[in-house]
């Protein structure tokens, strides 16, 4: 019996081991960014490509109001409610006090700088494949941000997703910072750049599994809305059979060929989108075009 305990105990403590460090928070190599200096000018079409304002800025803020990402928008999911945390440059209630290597920890790890995982809620899974330099430039443009002194508002999760230790496990099942599609050419490869990365066009309209996980053999072929109540649209080009010229208008108006108008969270993307030039809209409908069908 005690050769059995005995036995049962280092079993445990192996599992214990291998939990522990296939759960550890990863963080970038801080040689990577050595010489790196951002240029707040360029970072401003990182902000915009990226999205930023639309799920930091404070509820309903329009205009330059939508500069000052004081957080508060809620998020509810089949996993609990989360809360866009205050990312404008206040030292105390935001990240004013971050330096680069803490940027590039929380968007390409999803690690806070206490070592914590961030929930996937925020789409580091697909800031991992932005570029250093890219991130350099975002966190000089967020700097010249307004700061906003609001308390972030904890998230709403309750057991066992309030083990942010077990998150860990999440990124080992489900990173994946590989590039989705295959892709040759510039405008190519710079279209799949804003979608699968910048634009983290995925995490919304791509099918989820019951542990939250993307589902990357059904790429962005629609999925339900986080709160169950709703549909994200396919963008695969069976189902967004418009022209590349009518997507990359849509992008930057939120017109459709018939006149309707986005709606949703996708106005929010559009005033994003909006602010880049039109040869990035045109690189991403032409990425969205060369995809593969629904069923190719």
């Amino acid at each position: 019996m005690r050769k059995l305990l005995k036995i049962v105990v280092v079993l445990a403590l192996i599992g214990l081991a291998v939990f522990w460090f296939v759960t550890r928070p990863s963080r970038v190599d801080p040689d990577a960014l050595a010489g790196l200096s951002g240029d707040a000018a360029k970072g401003e079409q990182v902000f915009w490509a990226a999205g930023c304002a639309a799920c930091h800025a404070a509820p309903k803020a329009e205009g330059e109001a939508r500069l000052v990402l004081a957080g508060g928008m809620a998020f509810a999911s089949p996993f609990g409610t989360f809360f866009a945390p205050n990312i404008s440059p206040d030292p105390e209630h935001g990240i004013g006090g971050w330096s680069l290597e803490a940027l590039v920890n929380a968007m390409k790890h999803g690690t806070g700088p206490n070592g914590a995982h961030y929930y996937p809620a925020f789409p580091y899974t697909s800031y991992a494949r932005a570029e250093l330099a890219d991130i350099a430039d975002l966190h000089a443009f967020l700097a010249t941000l307004p700061a906003s002194d609001a308390a972030n508002t904890p998230h709403d999760v309750g057991f066992p997703f309030n083990i942010r230790r077990s998150l860990g496990g999440w990124k080992f099942l489900f990173s994946r910072p590989e590039w989705v599609m295959d892709v040759s050419g510039d405008e190519l490869e710079r279209g799949r750049y804003l979608v699968e990365a910048l634009g983290h066009c995925g995490e919304c309209h791509t099918p989820r599994n019951a542990l939250g996980g993307l589902d990357y053999s059904r790429w962005l072929q629609g999925a339900a809305t986080p709160d169950g109540k709703g549909k994200v649209p396919a963008l695969t080009p069976d189902a967004l059979t418009w022209s590349a010229v009518d997507i990359a208008a849509y992008l930057g108006t939120g017109f459709t060929p018939d006149f309707d108008s986005a709606g949703g969270h996708m106005a929010d993307v559009v005033l994003n989108l909006a602010n880049l030039p039109k040869s990035d809209l045109a690189a991403i409908a032409a990425y969205l075009k060369a995809m593969p069908a629904a069923d190719g």
